[in-house]
């Protein structure tokens, strides 16, 4: 979590860190068969950058995953989730995320933002569950869930998870 100094300043310096695609991870987590089957899996992160500012809350994300990285461990299935009935990862190969602000309660921060999925834009908010810098390295984790109903995916309705829970764990340096 971020924290915050006497005038609500953070302790996290400003700047921007450039995240690091192999020391970060976005997983997913639903379920299929009519809610019955859990599905988990992964998506590959191709590039992003976090600009921490002062006041925190002025903070911004811009993130791009890799549609084609999409691993959910079942070859069949990835390949049916890339194709045109789902990513349509040929015509649309990243899914990006633009974090535009945070705001925080004494419960803890929430990213505001906009996930971009083939070519659909909507609000995504991220709960940010802990931030912490070392040594010039931030790492951050977040969670959110996204409805895919609300980015114009409704192919296997019943058959496929509506919403996935996605789990941020990112690592960015400066």
């Amino acid at each position: 979590m971020v924290t915050a100094g006497p005038e609500g300043q953070s302790d996290i310096e400003p700047g921007t860190y450039e995240i690091e695609p192999g020391a970060s991870t976005v997983r997913f987590a639903t379920r299929a068969m009519f809610g019955l089957v859990p599905v988990r899996g992964s998506f590959a992160l191709r590039e992003g950058r976090i600009t921490v500012s002062e006041p925190v809350e002025a903070s911004s994300v811009e993130v791009v995953i890799d549609a084609g990285g999409f691993d959910s461990g079942n070859r069949k299935r990835d390949e049916h989730v890339k194709s045109a009935d789902f990513l349509d990862v040929a015509a649309h190969p990243g899914i990006a995320y633009r974090g535009t602000g945070v705001s925080r309660t004494a419960e803890g921060a929430t990213l505001q933002g906009e996930l971009t999925v083939k070519g659909v834009t909507r609000p995504v908010a991220v709960t940010v569950d802990a931030v912490a810098v070392e040594g010039g390295r931030l790492t951050a984790r977040g969670t959110a869930t996204v409805d895919r109903y609300a980015f114009d995916i409704t192919t296997a309705k019943g058959m496929t998870g509506r919403r996935l829970t996605l789990t941020l764990d990112i690592v960015a340096s400066r």
